[in-house]
């Protein structure tokens, strides 16, 4: 599929499905905005879930040293081309950007 954008009903149901085939799967969170430039949040740790919670708006990145909520996203972008999902792009309410990369794409069923 590539890189596309999840409308909010599709969120929490495709990250449920994430999250359920993560094993021991590594990530890395880059965080980057205008007033922050570009941060590298972790290095490569476990990711332990992504969450979309359509009742606060809001979503949770939980990494084995790190939990980072986002209050609105604006924008969630996924890159799940033919090898599986290999980053998570969130725009937040102040347009800054949390990039979740996939140390090796984590194939989805379908």
């Amino acid at each position: 599929m590539g890189i596309r954008s999840l409308d909010k009903q599709q969120r929490q149901a495709y990250f449920e499905r994430v999250s359920r085939e993560l094993g021991t799967t590594e990530a890395q969170l880059e965080v980057a905005g205008a007033q922050l430039g570009a941060q590298q949040g972790s290095d490569w740790v476990r990711l332990m879930g992504l969450t979309y919670d359509p009742r606060t708006d809001s979503m949770e990145v939980s990494l084995e040293a790190l939990d980072h909520l986002i209050q609105h996203p604006q924008e969630i972008y996924v890159d799940d081309g033919a090898e599986g999902l290999q980053s998570v792009e969130i725009i937040d309410a102040d347009n800054s950007k949390q990039i979740i990369r996939l140390r090796q794409p984590l194939p989805l069923p379908h």
